[in-house]
């Protein structure tokens, strides 16, 4: 079989290294100069240094004495993830691999890869600013004032020379744009990612990076199951906006590595074997930590999360509800789904309550049910997937 494994292998990574650059929200991160310092560790220690300020110069003493404080940061990388993709040797012939394999791989890298890592960022900067109190209060009518607000805390502690970047939940972002005060201040500019130039709006200078609510939380469970991916924790908060600088963090990827195999050489299966690991995570320096500002929505706590029934056919009488409270005013959706995984979820019309009671026609089987809370108009957290088994 005519494919050099090694070669493709590098031309790969290539591509899909340029496609993480080109397609995630966060990517740039990688452009500061932190990675550098992780070659062969996992962890590094990077010296903080503080000095004493000036004082008035004595005619008589001379020069005050000044100390210089050093302390010490370690960094350590958290994110190790995998995966092994298959595609049969009968689904592709030999002038196709390099084509279809390629699609494959993008493709996996587009819609499993880059959300994840977006995701796994912006939550832990999230977390960053919640921890250090720099949060505000912000108002879902009125946007483009918190987004100045935020920009004006940034700026306060890094001044007027950084380049800036907001990042915005999606219908946040929408409500952003039909503001009456944004089109007279909203501007189209250029934004390097790596070695890509995009076309980005921008307010006052400062970059706005719409991001899909998804990966708009602050805490996920990054999964080690047979479907793998991540979900938002129960308790997790949604960023409806977060502004940093954009040399703020340090995206560190130390391997991003993919194998390639033939079917000569996979011993397990009659298929092309792909490897793909990513390495990485995203620090800060100490000196950065309070230059990350972050809009939140108000904390919901979820004291119970719909559970699991098993009812009988024709006679079912059951509901399924969450038990949950915040400072902020609560709305509810349901959605019925496929699986626990909450795939193919639909929308039920008139399921807007804190419980929903089952409707009494279903038939014998089993059924999936979860509900989105929303705080103050926004989309907070989704509830677990509960089964419902009609015997």
């Amino acid at each position: 079989m005519a494919i050099n494994s090694i070669e493709n292998a590098v031309a790969y990574s290539n591509e899909l290294d340029r496609l993480f650059t080109q397609k995630s929200a966060t990517g740039f991160f990688a452009d500061n100069a932190l990675r550098t310092k992780f070659v062969g560790a996992k962890t590094v220690i990077i010296p903080n240094v503080d000095f004493a300020g000036l004082a008035d110069y004595n005619r008589d003493n001379g020069f005050s004495r000044g100390a210089v404080t050093v302390s010490n940061s370690s960094y350590t990388m958290q994110m190790d993830r995998a995966r092994s993709l298959q595609i049969d040797r009968e689904d592709m012939d030999e002038s196709g691999i390099a084509g279809l394999a390629g699609k494959i791989l993008g493709e996996y890298v587009r819609t499993k890869v880059i959300p994840e890592c977006d995701a796994y960022v912006l939550s832990k900067l999230a977390r960053i600013s919640h921890e250090r109190a720099n949060t505000v209060c912000g108002d879902i009518k009125k946007p483009y004032e918190t987004l100045c607000e935020l920009i004006n805390n940034v700026r306060n502690n890094v001044g007027f020379d950084e380049e800036l970047v907001a990042f915005v939940d999606s219908k946040v972002y929408a409500a952003l744009e039909n503001s009456p005060e944004i089109s007279r201040v909203i501007t189209v500019s250029d934004f390097a990612q790596g070695d890509i130039n995009l076309t980005v709006k921008s307010i006052n200078g400062v970059a706005l990076i719409p991001v899909v609510s998804e990966r708009m939380k602050t805490e996920y469970d990054f999964l080690d199951t047979a479907a793998g991916g991540f979900k938002p924790k129960a308790n997790a908060n949604s960023i409806l906006m977060l502004v940093c600088p954009k040399s703020g963090a340090h995206l560190v990827k130390k391997t991003e590595q993919l194998r390639v195999f033939t079917p000569e050489q996979n011993i397990d299966a009659d298929a092309y074997k792909f490897d793909y690991r990513i390495y990485y995570d995203v620090f800060v320096k100490q000196s950065g930590l309070d230059a990350i500002w972050s809009w939140l929505t108000p904390e919901i706590i979820v004291s119970e999360e719909p559970g699991d029934i098993t009812t009988t056919y024709g006679n079912i009488g059951e509901t399924v509800y969450i038990t949950a409270s915040s400072t902020g005013t609560l709305a509810y959706q349901w959605f019925t789904c496929d699986d626990k995984q909450g795939h193919g979820a639909v929308k039920i019309s008139g399921a807007t309550e804190s419980d929903y009671v089952l409707p009494d026609d279903l038939e014998t089987g089993e059924y999936y049910f979860f509900v989105k809370v929303y705080v103050d108009g926004v989309e907070a957290l989704v509830s677990d997937v509960c089964k419902v088994t009609v015997e």
